[in-house]
């Protein structure tokens, strides 16, 4: 190679690795920036990596539907005819099942009780009852990992368990009437979601916390979470019917499953994305102060 040529190259990757370099720093000026102007930004990111937001809500989606799915056909083996019609409703309105999948849940649902117990089994319900606090185990690690409780900071009683799912499968039960604003359409039925989810999950942390923290403090994590969740409602009546049919007729029930399982992943996401972000605000000086939310960990930390 030339000297000209080469020493123009020599130039040219001095003048790059200069450019790189002056990029760099400018990221890192813009970041230190950022964490100094909304700190908030930072503690929020810190928050999730340490939740691991994405596992947790693996890890519950997978336990909502081997325990809780499972439950629900219990608790319908035992309901009243009227009870059990109206959770199947309120179960296509959660999901927006239409066409041959809501046909196939309406089916189970209109058969006799005789015929949903023996499907169930004895000892089938016996395990899904004994089981079905997995749900509220992993909710409830997911709480504490929001709140940087520790392990030996929340001894619950199991009641506590017992008590979210029981009140869980009663609100599964009004779903469809609050969805449809009582018969009154979605522009009443969209805002009553959004009370009726902040109602249930700022219950759910208080519950689950064993009230070690106060009421006030999880108010933002309720908000943010019923927020996310009834944009969701409102998602799944245009994605979940043409899904789930779409799978139903090109990989049979199989694709059916893998549909549903999805959907509850997206569903748990949202929901720990929502208490984590609450309880990094909540914990910010501005919002702390007002609520009388317990400092975050590294200012315990700093205070010895």
């Amino acid at each position: 190679m030339p000297s000209g040529r080469r020493r123009r190259a020599v130039l040219h990757s001095e003048w790059w690795r200069t450019r790189s370099q002056r990029t760099a720093a400018s990221a890192k000026r813009l970041q230190h920036r950022a964490e100094t102007r909304f700190p908030v930004i930072t503690h929020i990111a810190e928050r999730m990596v340490s939740v691991n937001v994405f596992d947790s809500a693996t890890r519950l989606a997978a336990q909502c539907f081997l325990t809780a799915v499972p439950l629900v056909f219990v608790v319908a083996s035992v309901a009243p005819e009227r009870v059990r019609q109206q959770m199947a409703a309120s179960i296509r309105a959660v999901f927006g099942l239409t066409g041959e999948a809501g046909d196939q849940l309406s089916a189970i649902f209109r058969s006799s009780d005789t015929d949903l117990q023996n499907a169930v089994g004895v000892v089938g319900s016996l395990m899904v009852l004994v089981s079905a606090t997995a749900v509220s185990r992993a909710m409830q690690r997911l709480c504490k990992r929001a709140w940087e409780i520790p392990r030996t900071g929340a001894r619950i009683a199991i009641w506590r368990w017992l008590a979210w799912i029981a009140v869980w499968i009663c609100l599964l039960v009004v779903q469809e009437p609050v969805r449809s604003g009582f018969g009154v359409g979605l522009w009443l039925g969209v805002p009553l979601t959004f009370v009726f989810q902040a109602l249930m999950w700022w219950w759910t942390q208080h519950i689950l916390l064993g009230r070690l923290v106060g009421w006030m403090p999880l108010l933002p994590g309720a908000l943010i979470t019923a927020g996310a969740m009834t944009a969701l409602s409102v998602t799944a009546g245009f994605y979940m019917p043409r899904a789930l049919n779409r799978a139903l007729s090109e990989y049979g029930s199989a694709g059916s499953v893998f549909v549903l399982l999805s959907w509850l992943i997206v569903l748990c996401v949202a929901v720990a994305v929502g208490v984590t972000m609450g309880a990094v605000l909540a914990q910010e000086p501005f919002l702390a102060r007002r609520l009388g939310s317990p400092p975050p960990s590294r200012e315990r930390t700093e205070q010895g």
